[in-house]
């Protein structure tokens, strides 16, 4: 590669020529005044934010891609996307328009619908916890090959992580919010505008209705059903399926009402043991 002299009279590496990019269309992608400059290889920086992308990757002129962001080949980044510094962008991920992707955040293996926040630290779409026992005794891992499907208007907390599926894709609905720290193991299916509190964990193959609410640190059992509006307070578990709509609590998950009467019986006994 040739040397240029600086001002200081340091001889510097000449940097490659720019190549513009051109979209299947024929129209210029990523030109010098919408976004981007070819560097050597496969990837080139993104000068609305100073982020890195492949050359395969598919991106709308009016997304910004933050210095540290990398968008890896075959990823989708539609309109008015914001990618903060970090995070990292898979191969053939889809992000719909105008979602905001937060710092270090880190998506695999899925798509994500428009108008949806993914917060820092957020991590989709990797292997979900799955092994067996084989003949030798040795603990083997299951095959996770599916992804994770988010829809519209969905909001992932800072920290999150969402499993992609092993025999179905894991979704996530329109509209439905997600607290910080929360974990959605493989294969979970949750219904649209449902709200998940903080430190909730979902089990593997939990399938979660429309409009229900998880308080905080709610434990739902692999492979169980939630009905639609059903809420369940904070500290609940989840062990078996609930079938009908309403407010729950208490381990093993009970109607609010019967719990109320277990914690006054626990109560009665406690004072009678005491006296």
């Amino acid at each position: 590669m040739p040397l240029l002299s600086s001002a200081s009279g340091q001889q510097q590496k000449e940097l490659p020529s720019l190549i513009i990019l051109k979209s299947e269309a024929g129209e210029p992608r990523n030109s010098l005044e919408d976004g981007s400059a070819k560097y050597e290889g496969e990837f080139s920086k993104w000068n609305n934010g100073g982020g890195v992308f492949h050359s395969l990757a598919c991106i709308d002129p009016t997304a910004v891609i933050e210095v540290g962001a990398i968008v890896h080949s075959k990823a989708m980044v539609g309109a008015n996307v914001h990618i903060g510094s970090g995070a990292v962008i898979g191969p053939a991920v889809s992000i719909g328009g105008s979602t905001k992707i937060g710092y270090n955040a880190v998506l695999s293996n899925c798509s994500i619908g428009d108008s949806c926040a993914v917060y820092n630290g957020v991590c989709i779409g990797q292997d979900g916890f799955g092994f067996f026992v084989d003949d030798q005794g040795n603990m083997v891992k299951k095959p996770q090959l599916l992804n994770v499907r988010i829809g519209n208007n969905v909001e992932i907390g800072a920290n999150s992580c969402v499993d992609r599926g092993s025999w179905r894709d894991t979704v996530i609905g329109d509209h439905s919010k997600i607290d910080n720290l929360v974990q959605i193991a493989h294969n979970v299916v949750i219904g649209r505008s449902c709200i998940i509190c903080g430190q909730v964990g979902i089990a593997g193959s939990a399938t979660i209705g429309d409009y229900v609410t998880l308080g905080g640190r709610v434990a739902v059992r692999d492979h169980v059903s939630v009905a639609s509006k059903v809420r369940l307070a904070a500290n609940s578990c989840v062990t078996k399926d609930i079938s009908e709509p309403g407010d729950y609590a208490g381990f093993p998950a009970v109607p609010a009402r019967e719990w109320r009467r277990q914690v006054a019986n626990q109560r009665r006994i406690s004072k009678q043991g005491g006296s």
